[in-house]
């Protein structure tokens, strides 16, 4: 990469006549203009007062008076009707005369504050190449730049940082480039990412790079074509994202690369273009969903073969990935979400009356109808509806929902990598399942999702009271992590009892077990911490004669099927228990399979794992998002079969497909197979794997 060599604001500023290497004569300004009436020409005097008299102005399509005004202040004007930033600034780097050796690029809207270009003259004098005018390096740069045009600049810089090796500080419009460099570079974006593709082609081409400090104001007229618009805004984020990645695609297929960059490409330029198709309600993006998603699922099988990777990867990809995905048109659940909250502050009781109540209709909002099960009352835990209830205070907003949900992910991916390292860790934090159902989809499983991974680390560390009070706060907020409750007060009953390879006292005799007490105590203390944040919770929504805080039993759980596997398997043989209210039966060897895991299990993470395959094969309700619930619990074996469901799982929005053309909920039997074989024989190969003693260490054998 090329030599950095930053100026500081305080350098001597030394007057053009003693710089041999650099003129003012052979240097040309480019500035790209879009509807500037109003400031084009203090702009134009600006830069003729400090010696610049060769000024072009690219007029890019203005419907005002700009080229007019810009003529009458002196400066050359060419006309690039076709719009876009980078288009404009190609355009004025045509029938340049010979003698200009340098360029400098500013802004036309009068935001560039230009009284540190002395500074850019020193720094070419000095034998830059490339002269950059960096905003966020001074406060006052920093205070008038958008909010988005910070997050934008960061953004991109990062990852410029993580792909290039380049630490830039902005993307500023105030440049000075020796015009042989910016030959060199072949520029091929007519857009926006005209700036981010200059600063990682000067990374790659090794130009002497320098970065001055410079002011920065608001535009002194006109509207904004970016920052000025939220649309605007997305749209230049995108952009700007989509440059990078495809020079990243270009550096691939030029020098090869590891499978690091490769991953973090295929799956931030999945990422980028499933954004736009999360609202499900239309076929044609429910079809683009399920094609583009694949490029994600390419970039997370090739981290299968990533050894070793550094945190700043880790997390930068990790993070940009969940901010894109925030802005995706969520799940219809978080419409629930937002209303059970919204009532409750209402002072309405969630559990007792479904959207579609008589009592609620003064009250309905303009996305009520967005709601699933309107006449259903809710099913969400109690912690759960205090969630809803603090965030829907605040405001019932689809990205704050999000944003909690992300962040608790991420806390989720903080507490992984910092017990298994990054590399394992990337199972979680770079799995698309993952990202879809937290960002993307917004599903509140991650509040579910922390606490079981806390508990999990806390029973590593014998903490086994922390445990249990983490599994009760997940118990809480979704039923589905009780039954850890049960491995920690039962391993608690018989902490005084051996292992089987310790079964033999000192003398070599065998002795008898049941001589040794039982932990009781300890045992009980586990279920009381366990159930007290759900009872402390719970009773808050008992009122009179109603205290049904837990409806399992509604018509909605005991009735509805959703891409089901064991129970399509039995339905298939025997026809009847496929009738409504069938589902309860499913209990029946669910806790034969969790009494069987309780005695046999003494890792934590092993119990864990195996419930949670044994419930998803078991349930007859199966959503995309339930199979986020074992993939933490798989990094330990990296099991086969988490890895495949994190691919095959997709397959879930054929149901979406399926349910707008033919009218039914419903997968063929090859889309039933597609989705469920390679989870299920895969989970059951690696524990064969792992048990097995001519194979790799047992990890996770039961």
């Amino acid at each position: 990469m090329g030599d950095r060599h930053p100026l500081p604001p305080s350098s001597p500023l030394v007057s053009p006549p003693e710089f041999p290497l650099f003129s003012l004569h052979r240097t040309l300004v480019l500035i790209p203009v879009l509807n500037e009436a109003e400031t084009i020409s203090n702009v134009v005097r600006e830069l003729r007062s400090r010696g610049l008299s060769r000024i072009r102005v690219v007029d890019n399509g203005s419907s005002d008076s700009s080229v007019e005004i810009a003529q009458a202040a002196g400066a050359e004007v060419f006309q690039e009707p076709i719009p876009g930033y980078g288009r404009a600034c190609w355009r004025g780097l045509q029938d340049i005369p010979p003698d200009i050796d340098w360029i400098l690029f500013c802004d036309g809207d009068g935001s560039d504050v230009l009284d540190s270009l002395d500074q850019f003259w020193a720094a070419a004098a000095g034998g830059a190449e490339f002269v950059l005018g960096n905003r966020r390096a001074t406060a006052d740069g920093r205070s008038h730049m958008t909010p988005v045009q910070n997050f934008g600049n960061g953004l991109a810089t990062t990852l410029i940082r993580l792909g290039w090796g380049e630490s830039y500080g902005d993307l500023g419009p105030l440049r000075l480039i020796r015009r042989s460099a910016l030959e060199a570079m072949e520029m091929g974006d007519r857009g926006f990412g005209w700036t981010v593709e200059m600063q990682i082609r000067a990374a790659e081409l090794g130009l002497k790079t320098v970065e001055i400090p410079v002011g920065y104001r608001q535009r002194q007229g006109g509207r904004s074509k970016i920052s000025g618009t939220i649309r605007g805004s997305i749209q230049a984020g995108t952009i700007i994202l989509s440059t990078v990645g495809s020079l990243y695609l270009r550096r691939i297929r030029r020098d090869g690369i590891s499978p690091i960059l490769l991953s973090a490409t295929l799956l931030l330029l999945g990422a980028l273009l499933i954004q736009p198709h999360g609202n499900f309600r239309f076929v044609e993006r429910q079809i683009a969903m399920m094609s583009l998603s694949t490029l994600m699922l390419l970039g997370f099988a090739v981290s299968w073969n990533i050894k070793h990777i550094r945190g700043r990867w880790f997390w930068g990809v990790a993070i940009a990935l969940r901010l894109i995905l925030l802005f995706m048109y969520p799940g219809n659940d978080i419409w629930r979400y937002l209303w059970e909250g919204y009532i409750q502050n209402l002072g309405f009781n969630p559990f007792a009356l479904p959207p579609n109540a008589p009592e609620l209709i003064p009250h309905r909002t303009e996305w009520w109808a967005l709601m699933n099960n309107l006449g259903v009352s809710a099913i969400y835990p109690p912690l759960t509806q205090w969630g809803f209830r603090f965030l829907s205070a605040i405001t019932p907003s689809v990205l704050l929902f999000k944003s909690t949900f992300i962040a608790a992910d991420l806390g989720a991916c903080w507490l992984l990598a910092r017990k298994f390292g990054h590399s394992k860790a990337l199972l979680y934090a770079w799995n698309p399942v993952i990202l879809y159902a937290f960002a993307g989809g917004g599903h509140y499983d991650s509040w579910m999702v922390l606490p079981m991974v806390a508990a999990w680390v806390a029973w590593d560390k014998n903490k086994p009271y922390w445990s249990a009070l983490f599994i009760g706060i997940g118990g809480a907020i979704k039923w589905i992590s009780f039954p850890l409750l049960l491995f920690i007060a039962y391993s608690k009953l018989r902490e005084n009892r051996p292992n089987k390879e310790h079964r033999t006292d000192s003398n070599n005799q065998s002795f008898n077990q049941s001589l040794l007490p039982l932990n009781i105590k300890g045992a009980l203390i586990i279920l009381g911490l366990g159930f007290l944040p759900f009872i402390l919770t719970g009773l808050s929504f008992c009122n009179g004669d109603f205290c049904i805080f837990a409806p399992t039993q509604s018509a909605f759980v005991s009735h509805v099927r959703s891409s089901q596997f064991i129970p399509y398997v039995v339905s298939s043989i025997f026809p009847a228990t496929a009738a409504p209210g069938t589902n309860k039966f499913y209990v029946i060897p669910m806790a034969i399979a969790i009494l069987f895991l309780l005695h046999y299990c003494r890792k934590f993470s092993t119990f864990a794992e195996s419930y949670l395959f044994c419930i998803l094969i078991f349930s007859p309700i199966i959503h995309l998002w339930y199979f986020t619930w074992i993939i933490p619990f798989s990094i330990p074996s990296q099991n086969i079969g988490t890895r495949l469901i994190s691919l095959s799982a997709f397959m879930y929005f054929i149901l979406q497909i399926n349910t707008l053309i033919e009218g039914t909920w419903t997968f063929n039997l090859w889309e039933r197979l597609l989705m469920w074989l390679p989870f299920f024989f895969g989970f059951i190969w690696t524990k064969l794997i792992n048990k097995s003693p001519n194979k790799r260490p047992n990890i996770s054998s039961i």
